[in-house]
């Protein structure tokens, strides 16, 4: 099957016809269903299998977003989804595919290496088609890793959420060939949307973060791991502490997930560049929209790629300033020179691990005029809405478990 996907592609289905997969029974399966690109992407899915008449079934471990997708019509089915141990995996095969054949799966969608092991025996079992998404650009030269990350380009259809990760497959999985295609991570532009984030939620998070009314927000949300530059972003503001700039403060917003090592590592940093007072670990932040709208600049100060640059989009989608590093897919999602002319900016691109590049970055976000801010704000929504929408990621991958699931129906009939 040939399979190709532009940015967000993918017209949506005719409200008043019946959905190809109404009746079908989907299942995706993933580790866990805490916060995340790929578990977000899995309870949208999800929903939107729902509204097409299908019935969305995830078999994972469990997590903080299972009520959201039992709440939106999606099946929670409690799974092992978790675990590496080969042992386990082996025999998770048989399970999956025993609730697979008592469901009446249709067909089976992974996303993740350990739980994709898993689903790809259960589909060959059951000779049902199997689609995978790269969430990831997975790391890893040795010969053994190599084949362990390939059970993700071994879908009947691979998906990949940026340009980036799919020359990535490509590059190292040649054998998929035609059957990667890009579907970029699509955002909800009504959540994500300056009109629908109330005054008294900005408040509530200035208060939590003990910003004071005069001060300006500088955020940076992600998990607490080296690589997504909290370190950089340290330094930057150091930087411009340095230069004299004032009345700004510094957001680090990510859970810990057990790295201890580093959150000492961070507070050390923090401590020595005599930062306390502006430069705060607030831990997991819950309300996004309302966290992009109250930043007056938003980092994605990335030392290593990112597979794609949800935080990017979700902050350009509320006008607010974005300033990321030249790595990976976040550059597919941010319009800077010289790339573009100055007037087609949505933010500003550096390379990557430079505090100094950043802070200039920064900087020149910060002292943006009223009118300038504007301007761009409405560049960057409209740039994210015509290339990142949730209904065009959704509509996209639902074309795709069409077409697959058309395609083997004739295959088996023909």
């Amino acid at each position: 099957m040939s399979f190709s996907a532009r940015p967000g592609g993918g017209a949506a289905f005719p409200s008043s016809q019946v959905h190809p997969l109404a009746g079908r029974t989907i299942l995706q399966i993933i580790p866990e269903l805490e916060a995340g690109g790929a578990e977000r992407t899995t309870v949208d899915i999800a929903e939107g299998l729902v509204n097409a008449g299908a019935r969305a079934l995830v078999a994972t471990d469990g997590g903080r977003l299972v009520g959201e997708l039992q709440a939106k019509g999606g099946i929670w089915i409690p799974f092992p989804a978790a675990t590496k141990n080969p042992i386990s995996m082996l025999l998770n095969v048989r399970k999956l595919a025993k609730i697979c054949h008592r469901e009446k799966v249709s067909l089976i969608h992974a996303r993740s290496r350990a739980p994709a092991w898993v689903a790809l025996g259960a589909a060959r079992s059951l000779h049902i088609p199997f689609v995978t998404t790269y969430h990831g650009s997975y790391s890893g030269r040795s010969s053994v890793k190599v084949l362990y990350n390939s059970v993700m380009a071994r879908g009947d259809v691979v998906i990949a959420n940026s340009q980036y990760t799919g020359n990535l497959i490509r590059s190292m999985h040649p054998q998929a060939g035609d059957r990667v295609g890009v579907i970029y991570r699509g955002t909800d532009f009504l959540k994500f949307s300056p009109g629908a984030v109330a005054p008294e939620r900005i408040e509530a998070l200035r208060k939590a973060w003990k910003v004071a009314p005069h001060e300006r927000v500088v955020l940076l949300a992600a998990r607490l791991t080296g690589w997504k530059g909290q370190k950089v972003l340290i330094e930057a503001a150091a930087r411009l502490r340095d230069k004299g700039l004032t009345d700004v403060v510094y957001i680090l917003a990510g859970d810990p997930q057990g790295r201890d090592s580093y959150v000492k590592e961070l507070d050390g940093l923090i401590a020595e560049r005599k930062l306390k007072d502006i430069v705060r670990r607030v831990g997991h932040c819950t309300d996004m929209p309302a966290a992009f709208l109250t930043a007056a600049v938003v980092t994605v100060p990335s030392t290593e790629p990112e597979a794609f640059g949800r935080s990017a989009v979700e902050a350009q989608a509320m006008g607010t300033p974005v300033v990321v590093s030249d790595l990976g897919a976040v550059p597919e999602t941010v319009l800077s020179p010289p790339a573009v002319a100055p007037q087609e900016r949505t933010g500003w691109r550096v390379p990557p691990n430079d505090s100094e590049a950043l802070a200039d970055a920064v900087g020149e976000a910060l002292d943006l005029g009223a009118s300038a801010r504007i301007a761009l704000g409405s560049r960057a929504r409209a740039h994210v809405e015509r290339h990142f929408s949730l209904e065009r990621m959704v509509s996209s991958t639902l074309n795709v478990y069409s077409a697959l699931l058309e395609n083997h129906f004739t295959h088996r009939t023909s």
